[in-house]
Order: structure tokens, then C-alpha cells, then sequence
């Protein structure tokens, strides 16, 4: 049976990261999951009430992270086919390579290295319509599901805030699907990390 299930992204985040490597390898390891990526702007969730959204700035002064979303979301909608390999190596570009991935150059960069044509994206995110897609998924994730950060899966009607410790380990991601569903868990927080 198909797992359904909705998992925040932002790129600024190393545990969205862990948690975004874990679905794509589940993935790309046959498992039957049909997953939504969810844009979610830690920008945007950082401003202070009455600040002017993200998604409503120029570009330069949209926030540390917009950017890069905005080109993820561009991607994802646009060129499906690429989205997987986009994704994971923006990821990559920002925490293994240190690279300024919030900057056009660093993201055609890597837009180029996974085959996409960079210009194309560009225009897509230039044509607002990923703006527009950011405030929509964002919007919903804050309002519907009382969102506030990544990453955070939802699962119909259940969202939960997670922070997987390992890069994309596929058991970890499965062990926290299976508690979304449990309600009567509300918090489970470790108060050292055994490292």
C-alpha cells in the first residue's frame, strides 16, 4: 500500500537535510511512498509580525535561504525529472562544499552539474510563480498544520516536527512515520545528545 506523507523542506537546515536524503533514498530503494515536498521559508518564520513576507521582496533582500528555495520549488514544479538530483545536490553544495548557495551562480551551478538548463530555471523563477508557490505551501503548512519549522512531516490530518541525527537513513525516517500517527505521543526530547 502507498504511503502518502508531506515533508517540509528549506535548504538552510542540516536536519531537513538528513530527513530529505532519507525520503530520496527511500526512493530511489523501490519504496512505495508518494511524497510531497513541502516549501518552507525558516526566513519567513524568523520575521517579526508585520515585516513585508519573503516571497514579497526582491530577491537580494528576501533572506538568507529564499533564493535557494525558490529555485528548488522552480525545479520541482518545472522539471520533475531533475527534482531528486537538484535537491540533493544543493544540499550537498551548501553543507559539504561550504558554497554561498543562496547566490544565482552557485545555484546554475549546480543546476548545470545535474543536467538542467540553468537559464530555464532561472526564468521560471523569474516568472513569480514559485514565489507565489512558496507563499501558498508556506501559508498552509503555518495555518492548517501549525508548522513552524523543518523538518516536519505531515500525514493527513497529523504534522509533526522531527530531527533525524543521521543523513539519509531510510529506518530512522520510517520509525518517525510510524509515530506521526500516534497522538498520544505530543513531546519526546532528548536532553543530551549521546554523542
Amino acid at each position: 500500500m502507498t504511503r502518502r506523507f508531506g515533508l517540509t523542506w528549506d535548504y538552510l537546515c542540516p536536519f531537513a537535510r538528513n530527513a530529505q536524503e532519507a525520503v530520496v533514498a527511500g526512493l530511489r530503494d523501490g519504496k512505495d511512498w508518494d511524497v510531497r515536498f513541502w516549501a518552507f521559508s525558516l526566513d519567513q518564520a524568523h520575521l517579526d509580525e508585520g515585516d513585508t513576507p519573503v516571497w514579497e521582496r526582491p530577491l537580494d533582500d528576501a533572506g538568507r535561504g529564499v533564493r535557494a528555495l525558490l529555485w528548488g520549488i522552480a525545479v520541482r514544479d518545472a522539471f520533475p525529472d531533475q527534482f531528486l538530483d537538484f535537491h540533493i545536490s544543493l544540499y550537498r553544495a551548501r553543507f559539504d562544499e561550504s558554497e554561498q548557495f543562496n547566490e544565482e551562480g552557485v545555484l546554475r551551478g549546480v543546476a548545470t552539474k545535474v543536467s538542467l538548463d540553468a537559464d530555464a530555471v532561472a526564468a521560471e523563477v523569474a516568472s513569480g510563480r514559485p514565489a507565489k508557490t512558496l507563499e501558498a505551501e508556506h501559508s498552509e503548512a503555518v495555518e492548517r498544520y501549525a508548522a513552524f519549522g523543518v523538518p516536519t512531516i505531515v500525514d493527513g490530518e497529523e504534522a509533526v516536527f522531527v530531527r533525524l541525527m543521521e543523513r539519509g537513513n531510510i529506518d530512522d525516517l520510517e520509525q518517525a512515520l510510524g509515530l506521526v500517527g500516534d497522538t498520544r505521543l505530543n513531546e519526546f526530547k532528548r536532553t543530551r545528545i549521546p554523542r
